[in-house]
């Protein structure tokens, strides 16, 4: 399987040291033998169509800050989209940083793949939340695989979970904790009595947070997940658009205060309903023995079933080995896909 690496940032730099570490076990277990044939990053390409020494590529990208710098391999002209265009290749590994207003420069990559007839396993958010269904469609008219797993949870299956485990139920509504940084800045809010912009501070002073931490406090990180779930595993065809969102800018500490005193804490809540326009995410009440009622940078979902009745899956959201094993998990598929067609 000969991959194209668009990105190179902590996720893709995770995929090649899971992909260098368990080589050997990829092949033995699962007959898979991937090859990175191709990696592009802001500053230009790296390009070896034997297979890239991945040790080298991510020497230079730590020395240099691109992987274009690559000795006899790499370029400073080659484009994301002549990569995808003219290298022979069966998957594109789309990680570039999310971005909601157009989904660009991602939504350009995926699509310029499934049009190639590639498979694509995607980390980046934006073009899912804009354009799913769209995305899907071309995905499914050019005999190629869309994945994109680490776009919620990180490495926590959440998407798998409810899309494999439940395949013999009917999902009629989800609902949890998506987004680690706003679950870390209530939980110290409402532990110390921090106010909001107080619980900003420390969660960009330990990393969880941005400089502009509007995607994450404005609710629409959240959001974007749950505009994929609701398609992947409800049928629901949406974009981000339809989604009501609200942020945790406005929750002040005497909300937490209250919420205390009815026995539950303040959480940032995405749901997904058994109504069609009841989609949401915003600050909701949740007791504190509620099983999703959790603390620090962790995700919580729970999945009520028709049959099955409520199942909960709880884990870190975001990081870049986890995100890259999910990653992993997606070519896996894809890998089997192609063995059996």
């Amino acid at each position: 399987m000969r991959l194209i690496l668009v990105g190179f940032g902590v996720v893709a730099r995770s995929l090649t040291d899971i992909l260098t570490v368990r080589k050997q076990e990829l092949l033995e277990r699962y007959g898979m033998h991937p090859r990175v044939v191709a990696i592009v990053d802001k500053g230009g390409s790296v390009l070896n169509p034997k297979g890239l020494d991945l040790d080298e590529v991510r020497r230079v990208k730590s020395e240099f800050g691109t992987v274009a710098e690559t000795p006899e391999y790499g370029s400073k002209r080659t484009s994301a989209v002549a990569i995808i265009d003219e290298v022979d290749a069966e998957v594109v590994v789309e990680a570039t940083p999310t971005n909601l207003e157009t989904g660009e420069p991602g939504m350009t990559h995926i699509e310029t793949a499934l049009k190639a007839g590639r498979h694509v396993v995607t980390v980046n958010k934006g073009p899912l939340a804009l354009a799913l269904p769209a995305l899907m469609e071309m995905a499914a008219y050019n005999c190629a695989y869309l994945r994109f797993s680490g776009t919620v949870g990180g490495g926590t299956p959440i998407l798998d979970f409810g899309r494999k485990c439940l395949t013999s139920d009917k999902i009629l509504s989800i609902e949890g904790i998506l987004n680690g940084t706003t679950n870390y800045m209530l939980t110290e809010m409402d532990k110390l009595g921090l106010t909001f912009e107080e619980a900003l501070k420390a969660a960009q002073e330990k990393g969880y947070a941005e400089a502009n931490p509007a995607l994450d406090v404005d609710g629409w990180d959240a959001a974007a997940k749950v505009t994929i779930m609701a398609n992947w595993l409800t049928g629901r065809e949406i974009t981000l658009k339809d989604v009501s969102v609200k942020g945790i800018r406005d929750v002040k500490p005497a909300d937490l205060k209250n919420a205390a005193k009815q026995g539950g804490a303040v959480k940032l809540i995405g749901r997904i309903g058994d109504g069609e326009d009841d989609i949401s995410v915003a600050p909701t009440l949740v007791k504190r023995d509620d099983p999703i009622c959790i603390g620090g940078t962790l995700n919580a979902v729970r999945f009520h079933s028709e049959f099955a009745g409520n199942e909960i899956i709880i884990g870190k959201g975001a990081g870049g080995p986890e995100t890259a094993s999910a990653v992993l998990r997606d070519l896996l598929e894809i890998r089997e896909r192609m063995s059996v067609n």
